[in-house]
Formats: structure tokens, C-alpha cells, sequence
């Protein structure tokens, strides 16, 4: 009994997530506009709270509100153009992309697979839990559970973190190509250097050529790579965005989980935006074992340090 109300609490809250409808396109549509809705959302929070220069939220500010205009190199107004035509680009290559299923044959293939996966449960729980099963029917009750947990959070779960990777090695190869080659770093990614005041909704400031092979195309990869479902890839792009929002934020909060749950975060991010750091940091948006499996990281700000070390004397 106990084992059967755990079955249908996961089984009903998975298939509600991750349900699929009858409109074949509905999911694609979401994974084109959720993550772009989330973005100016997220964005704009930020914007206005810089804006408010509220002063218990001011102390965790990494730098001043006029630094904004005095040290950035790029307009207000054409930050917004870019980034627009950025995800507007995003857009097409999403619908390029895009393959929808219909609802009849997705439902057939979830029915395989999770038969398959009730059938490798089974004989798993011969081989290794026989003595502690009592019947058969207990069995195919376990396996059955055990098979709606790894088709409904196992497997999505490794789809996510391996996405996850996919993404950081695309764009810290790529990143760091970018800053190496005089070529490339002039005509394209010192466009995305001209904020060395980084705010929120310039996360996506880029050349468009660099946004489409940096983030388009490295989103893409990920999730096609890992296979993974319209709605999963619609849940992993509005992550990723709002991740790379945070990054460039302007806000060191010790609360957001998106900053102490990584240290890729907007305190290592903004290293890499001032002149001290620019050759170092290039991993984003999750985690930094690039950095430090090839030498390129830096985690304190020097001129911290410096500050640290003068009230010491």
C-alpha cells in the first residue's frame, strides 16, 4: 500500500510536468518564448532595482551607478538592439530546429520505454533483491516504481547536468578562442567588452555572429546531445538564461541560490569584464572546472586584496 502511493505521487506529479499535449507544437512554442519572457522579467527586476538605489540592496552592489555611464562604451539603446536581434535569432534557429512529434507516437514511445524499463527493473530485482521479495506481485509493484523514477526524474535529471556540461565546454573553448585570436577578439567579442559595468539585461550584449555560435548554437548542442524533450530543453534554455542574467547582474546577493550554490557567479563573472581579469575566467555560465583544470582562473579581485592588505599595515 505505502509502495503504491509513492508510485502515483511521483507518477502523477511527473506526467503533470512533463505532460504532453495534443497540440504537437505547443511544447517547441513554449522552449522559443519562455526563455526570451524570462529573460526581460529577471532582467528588469534588476534594472529597476538599480535604478531605485535602495540602499539596503546598494551594499551588495559591485560597482557604483555612475561607473555605469562613465566606464561602459555602449549605449543603453544599443545594447537593447542587440540583444533583441540576438534572441531574435535565436528564434529562427529554434524553429529551424525544431521536430515536433505527434501526440499518438510520443505516448507509444513513452509506453516502450518505460516497459523496458519495468522489464530491466524486474530482472534487476531478481537477481539482487529476490531473498527480501515476498510475491510477485511485490515485484512488479517495485518495478514499476522504480521505473517511473528513472523515466520521470532520474533520467531528466542526467540530461540536465550533462546539458549543463555540454554547454560550459562549448563556450569556454569557444570564449577563450574569442579572447586569444586579435582577429576574432576585435571584430566580435570586444563588442561584449565594451560593458565593463556589466547590468542585467546586457547578459546577451554580443556581436550577433558571437551570439549565434556562443549561445545559439552551444544551447542547441546541449540539449540535442542529451536528447531531451521539447518541454526539458524549454526548462534547461529559461535556466541557462536566467543563470547568464544573473551572472551579469551587478548584485552580489549571499541569499540568491544562483550565486552561492555556484561559483561561476556574478563576483567571477565580473573579473572577467574588468581589464585586470580579461584574460582569465572565460568559463560561464555554471561551473569553473575549466578554469581550473587549464590555469585560467582568478578569484579575488585584486584591487580587494589590495584594500585587504592596506588595512593590515
Amino acid at each position: 500500500m505505502y509502495m503504491t502511493m509513492i508510485q502515483t505521487v511521483v507518477t502523477t506529479i511527473s506526467t503533470a510536468f512533463y505532460s504532453i499535449h495534443n497540440d504537437p507544437w505547443a511544447d517547441e512554442i513554449l522552449a522559443l518564448w519562455v526563455p526570451l519572457a524570462a529573460y526581460w522579467i529577471y532582467s528588469m527586476m534588476y534594472h529597476f532595482l538599480m535604478l531605485a538605489e535602495i540602499p539596503y540592496f546598494e551594499q551588495y552592489r559591485i560597482h557604483s551607478s555612475e561607473d555605469i555611464s562613465k566606464r561602459n562604451r555602449v549605449t543603453i539603446k544599443r545594447v537593447l538592439i542587440m540583444v533583441t536581434l540576438q534572441q531574435l535569432i535565436q528564434v529562427i534557429l529554434g524553429a529551424l530546429i525544431l521536430h515536433p512529434i505527434h501526440p499518438q507516437v510520443m505516448i507509444a514511445q513513452q509506453e516502450q520505454t518505460l516497459a523496458r524499463l519495468v522489464s530491466y527493473s524486474l530482472k534487476f530485482l531478481n537477481i539482487f533483491c529476490y531473498p527480501w521479495i515476498v510475491s510477485k506481485e511485490q515485484a512488479i509493484q517495485l518495478a514499476f516504481f522504480i521505473a517511473n523514477s528513472l523515466y520521470w526524474m532520474v533520467i531528466p535529471s542526467i540530461q540536465f547536468f550533462a546539458a549543463m556540461v555540454i554547454l560550459d565546454t562549448h563556450q569556454y573553448f569557444l570564449h577563450r578562442l574569442f579572447h586569444l585570436n586579435k582577429f576574432l577578439y576585435k571584430h566580435f567579442h570586444s563588442h561584449h567588452h565594451r560593458l565593463y559595468v556589466p547590468y542585467a539585461f546586457g547578459a546577451l550584449y554580443n556581436h550577433p555572429v558571437e551570439g549565434f555560435l556562443l549561445d545559439s548554437v552551444g544551447a542547441a548542442l546541449a540539449c540535442e546531445l542529451t536528447r531531451m524533450t521539447p518541454r526539458m530543453s524549454m526548462i534547461f534554455f529559461t535556466f541557462s538564461t536566467l543563470k547568464t542574467v544573473d551572472d551579469h547582474c551587478g548584485y552580489y546577493f549571499p541569499w540568491n541560490p544562483l550565486q552561492f550554490l555556484f561559483g561561476n557567479n556574478v563576483k567571477y563573472h565580473d573579473i572577467h569584464h574588468q581589464a585586470y581579469g580579461i584574460k582569465t575566467n572565460f568559463s560561464q555560465p555554471f561551473f569553473t572546472f575549466w578554469d581550473k583544470l587549464l590555469g585560467t582562473e582568478m578569484t579575488n579581485n585584486p584591487r580587494d586584496t589590495k584594500k585587504q592588505s592596506d588595512k593590515a599595515n
